[in-house]
């Protein structure tokens, strides 16, 4: 084909390369000859490739299995549409179109999307229709009559037991408000204007058009700005009232589970504000905390240190019926032994040499009425185990120098990142204690185990700097990649210190990986193909061997356990450790850290 339309083509793709880079969808172009014009952003990363690399390459060089079709299209000019191909990296569906200049066929042009993703939205929007109609069937199947009207006293819904009941048709009454009704003598007063007017649930006898007397109950359900958004109305036929006084409270109960879930699926939301949260597995955690909040009792929260432990326990709180009492946090590994007993438990006036005068109340008793969130509850003594299982069977403890109990009610949240279980085993832990306070357990998984968090929980940070101190900093993609294959020791903690650091240190209105340290930019470079970075067998064969290594000592308690899981002996663990250049050494006894 003629040169300058080439040229037209490629010059056209050139200024259009950010809004292609920006589709959501996978999108290639080559041309005439099969060379890569336009790889765009979302197809290196749908097919998973690193993008950036493939334009100016032949297809057959970077999607060897894609070539044929293209050449087809290329050599008869007919598109092929709504294709489903699958890669390793992903099912897509694609249609692929030729371009056509100057009465021939310049290139082909393929658009493509992930059907999984697809295919997930068609499950859940199935699953939804199939959650209408089984509400739709409930609402219809109901003996009692139902009668829903929204924030403004306008009919939204009336099911077929309203109309049994009282003689009217849904058809009179949908969309009509309750205060016209009243005036047009249909109802000689309504149950929803007083709800509305009180606030709360009323019940009242009513007369209907057509000589009907019925007893109503109507119930209103609020908005997250505690406005009421609907009044649903329960409707019973006044002879049927002595069987009334049986069902009622059946009814009564099952409006409350339809505005408890909705209760719980506000805190859900609201609780998102405080915790960035993309991953299913924290996702399912936080739903655990939202359902155990409102109910008063011992929750036990396990994970590894920065994980975020403190900040669930207050959000348990903040959600709980003592939000507005005292949150009081305990760190029970960083108070001395010394003190540890009269700072949670308080003192009497001359309980010891230098004590105040006027005594000194606890940190349990401080958070009298609230919560009590004992950090690292692990690192409590014997003793200590015994007082604090006295707060949690007896709610009262007894101060230091004292004789009497003092009675208190608090909220006992705890977290620790050992194993309780290991500890009891040992003798270290009370076995009574770590059963009262396992009452209800929420493990939160290490960040390296729920990655799709990492970026949110970057981006999130970065956007709280730029507010708090006017650091306005963006993380480049090749950054995002980086932070993503990087396992974090330290968890969310370690992750938000990072892009401080990198958002304070880095230069510029960007953070590249030239801003990243060196263990973050290996994790980075662990990722790529070693023959494209010109790498001979033996040494790619040795990156791997130390990423394994690396990756079973900082996942294990000991050098033997590490080699357990690695399949070789601990000599030769420690051997290869020692040609390979790592080296361990031993943190709080049993945490194996590398260092290279």
């Amino acid at each position: 084909m003629a040169g300058g339309a080439l040229d037209r083509l490629r010059r056209s793709l050139e200024d259009l390369a950010p809004v292609l880079d920006a589709s959501h969808n996978g999108i290639v172009i080559v041309d005439h000859r099969g060379v890569v014009l336009v790889y765009n952003r979302a197809a290196a990363l749908m097919l998973g490739d690193r993008p950036g690399r493939q334009v100016g390459r032949h297809l057959s060089q970077v999607r060897p299995e894609a070539w044929p079709e293209f050449q087809q299209i290329l050599r008869t000019g007919r598109p092929h549409i709504a294709r489903r191909i699958e890669f390793p990296a992903a099912t897509i569906i694609a249609n692929r179109n030729p371009i056509i200049l100057d009465g021939q066929v310049a290139g082909v042009i393929s658009v493509f999307q992930d059907q999984s993703a697809y295919e997930a939205i068609v499950s859940e929007l199935e699953s939804y229709k199939e959650l209408s109609r089984e509400l739709e069937a409930i609402f219809e199947s109901s003996y009692d009559g139902l009668y829903i009207t929204d924030g403004r006293a306008d009919t939204i819904r009336v099911n077929s037991a309203y109309e049994r009941i009282t003689g009217l048709k849904r058809g009179d009454l949908i969309g009509r408000n309750m205060r016209d009704l009243v005036a047009e003598g249909v109802f000689d007063h309504s149950v929803t204007l007083d709800v509305l007017a009180r606030g709360r649930s009323v019940t009242i006898m009513q007369n209907i058009r057509g000589g009907k007397q019925v007893m109503v109950t109507g119930t209103p359900i609020f908005d997250d700005q505690g406005r009421i958004s609907l009044v649903v109305t329960n409707v019973r036929d006044i002879t049927e009232l002595n069987q009334l006084r049986t069902q009622l409270a059946a009814s009564r109960l099952l409006t409350s589970r339809y505005y408890q879930t909705l209760k719980e699926q506000q805190h859900y939301e609201r609780a998102l504000k405080d915790m960035v949260v993309k991953s299913e597995s924290m996702a399912r955690v936080l739903r655990m905390a939202v359902k155990v909040a409102e109910v008063d009792t011992v929750v036990l929260i396990q994970g590894e240190s920065g994980v975020g432990k403190t900040m669930l326990a207050r959000v348990i709180h903040q959600m709980s019926p003592r939000r507005n009492a005292p949150f009081v946090k305990i760190s029970c590994g960083a108070i001395p032994e010394s003190l540890l007993e009269s700072e949670l438990f308080g003192y009497v006036k001359g309980a010891f040499t230098g004590a105040a005068p006027e005594g000194k109340a606890g940190l349990i008793e401080a958070g009298h009425t609230g919560t009590v969130f004992l950090d690292e509850v692990g690192e409590l003594s014997l003793g200590m185990q015994v007082k604090l299982l006295q707060v949690i069977e007896e709610q009262s403890f007894t101060r230091v120098g004292d004789t009497r109990p003092t009675r208190v009610d608090v909220r006992i949240i705890a977290a620790t990142h050992r194993d309780l279980k290991e500890l009891v085993a040992e003798g270290r832990f009370r076995q009574d204690l770590y059963y009262r306070l396992n009452v209800v357990p929420l493990h939160i998984p290490p960040l390296r185990r729920r990655r799709e968090d990492i970026p949110a929980l970057a981006l999130h940070h970065l956007a709280r700097l730029k507010q708090s101190r006017g650091v306005d900093k963006r993380l480049e993609p090749e950054v995002l990649d980086a932070l993503m294959a990087y396992d974090y020791p330290g968890n969310v903690r370690e992750l938000i210190n990072l892009v401080e650091r990198m958002a304070v240190m880095s230069e510029g209105e960007s953070i590249g990986l030239g801003d990243l340290p060196g263990e973050f930019r290996a994790a980075a470079v662990s990722g790529r193909d070693p023959l494209e970075e010109g790498l001979g067998l033996k040494e790619a064969v040795e990156r791997l061997e130390a990423q394994m290594i690396r990756a079973a000592v900082e996942r294990s308690s000991s050098l033997a356990a590490a080699a357990r899981r690695l399949g070789i002996h601990p000599t030769t663990l420690w051997r290869k450790m020692g040609r390979l250049g790592l080296r361990s050494s031993l943190q709080d006894g049993n945490t194996i850290a590398l260092l290279q």
